[in-house]
């Protein structure tokens, strides 16, 4: 395990029982392996056919290609944000979309914590600046929402400043779409067992380690909180103009397919094949308020 994780044994509340979970010990505990899957209410029991991932994954990305010309035609702009609980799968949802795109006119945003200037700004200007011109495809590995999620869970930001945002944020992303960005929101949902066992499976993976951070074992046990957070986010900022689209995510496999899928049915793109794109899953892909209900 990476040094800078703290290591320590922790006793967790799952469905009102308590389970000792110790995510340096290399053997991963039998209830959270033989629950991760369907945990969270996941309506499906087996993964997606890997060969069937792979051959619908391709036809999409070719279609997200097409997409690209016709930004690069028309001078659009798309921007997606990703959201959703740490190891939900938001960097590699956005891998498999950019894999094939041209980099030059296709990018991810990671923004690091604000700096001391930044601190001192508008809350939603550093967001601002890395916003799509004419012809890109801008993707937001989390964002402005971090003032929903982690800042209010892990103290911050003060309460007058989260009742703030949310406050103020449905009438930004509004100039967001009026300006005529292609504009969408994904929130990423796994269960508690899946997260537990995606953690464990970091800590003890030499190449993939370094993406357990000391905020993932220090929030273990804030589920709750970052549930309370969660539900109190989609039902202030879910709107008309700027929707969420909530992902089941315990199949990384599904929750690529359809994400990938509810972009592409909601651009009308030059070329489109409405045979490749397909349906989107309604049991993968619902709104923030059927999620909420």
């Amino acid at each position: 395990m990476a040094e800078t994780v703290e290591s320590k044994a922790v006793v967790l509340d799952i469905g009102g029982k308590k389970r000792a979970f110790d995510i340096d010990d290399p053997k991963l505990p039998g209830w959270i392996d033989d629950n991760a899957f369907s945990s969270g209410g996941y309506p499906y029991q087996d993964k997606l056919d890997k060969d069937i991932f792979a051959k619908t994954l391709e036809d999409l990305q070719a279609e997200l290609v097409k997409v690209q010309f016709w930004l690069q035609k028309t001078g659009g702009r798309v921007m997606a944000l990703f959201e959703g609980r740490d190891a939900a799968g938001k960097g590699g949802a956005i891998h498999d979309i950019l894999a094939y795109m041209n980099p030059r006119t296709a990018r991810v945003v990671a923004l690091t914590k604000p700096t001391e200037t930044e601190q001192g700004q508008w809350y939603y200007q550093r967001y601002v600046t890395k916003f799509p011109t004419a012809g890109e495809f801008v993707l937001f590995d989390r964002s402005w929402y971090n003032r929903a999620g982690v800042e209010p869970v892990m103290g911050f930001c003060t309460p007058e400043q989260h009742a703030h945002f949310l406050k103020q944020t449905p009438r930004f992303e509004k100039l967001i779409v009026e300006d005529g960005i292609h504009f969408f929101k994904f929130w990423l949902d796994i269960g508690r067992e899946m997260q537990l066992k995606r953690f464990h499976d970091r800590a003890h993976d030499r190449l993939k380690v370094w993406k357990l951070s000391p905020m993932d074992i220090a929030a273990l046990n804030k589920w709750d909180d970052y549930s309370e957070k969660r539900d109190l986010m989609l039902k202030e900022t879910d709107s008309d103009h700027a929707p969420w689209t909530v992902v089941r995510a315990n199949d990384k496999r599904r929750a690529r397919i359809e994400v990938i899928r509810t972009m592409l049915s909601a651009l009308d793109y030059e070329g489109k094949d409405k045979s490749v794109v397909g349906d989107v899953d309604g049991k993968i892909i619902c709104s923030g308020r059927k999620f909420l209900d």
